[in-house]
């Protein structure tokens, strides 16, 4: 469990300039900025400006921060608008043609072998099905452990909508899992053989061996967590 409260510490003791209170905030919050503005983008490249972006607005901002809300919500509400001013300032840019989409560029560039890569990549296979809304709101309560209350204020809306949002993903979320179960139909005797097809490999999640055993048994676990 994460203490928000030393984490708020940290943050009002870095406001006065004290670099061991500036080292230790961002120490202990920029796993958590990471995913959530990985998440939020659904730009796992962008992910180190993001977070980069994220620190400076924070570090500048800190003379301000007087400790009314924890500072890892005061802080995921920045990354929040670090993320949608990127992602305004890219929709007003020309798209380039051929580029390959992300998903496949990040997992080229991610060091592989690592314990929980596997597992990581497919959870965020399955998120990335999720609307943006519920997406955010998932990851917040679920991933990040933030409680509801804190989650609206980051999300910038009704607690009671986090609450849907998030019931929403959990069955979103569990249908996937439940049809990746379902073993394929199988050929009729009849029918035609039909040739092969080339295609960019693909990540399926199957909860019944490997990456999807974990992901299907972590996700199911995160389905019914927290209230």
């Amino acid at each position: 469990m994460r203490d928000d409260t030393r984490v708020t510490e940290w943050a009002l003791a870095a406001r006065s300039g004290d670099q061991d209170a500036v080292e230790a905030f961002v120490r202990g919050t920029q796993l958590d900025v990471r995913r959530y503005v990985t998440h939020l983008s659904g730009d796992a490249q962008a992910a180190d400006d993001l977070v980069q972006d994220t620190y400076l607005r924070a570090l500048r901002s800190l003379p301000g921060f007087e400790g009314r809300s924890s500072a890892r919500t005061w802080l995921l509400t920045i990354a929040r608008r670090t993320v949608a001013d990127r992602i305004r300032a890219h929709s007003a840019r020309p798209r380039l043609a051929g580029v390959e989409d992300w998903q496949s560029a990040a997992e080229r560039a991610q060091p592989r072998g690592l314990p929980g890569f596997e597992e990581g990549v497919a959870l965020s296979e399955l998120l990335s099905a999720l609307p943006s809304g519920r997406r955010e709101a998932f990851v917040l309560t679920q991933l990040l452990g933030l409680p509801y209350a804190e989650a609206a204020s980051v999300a910038e809306c009704p607690v009671g909508t986090v609450r849907s949002r998030v019931a929403r993903a959990r069955e979103t979320l569990m249908a996937l899992l439940n049809e990746a179960e379902e073993p394929p139909p199988s050929p009729r005797a009849d029918a035609p053989a039909r040739p092969p097809v080339r295609s960019r490999p693909t990540t399926p999640v199957r909860p019944g061996t490997g990456r999807g055993a974990g992901t299907g048994r972590r996700v199911a676990a995160l389905a019914g967590s927290r209230t």
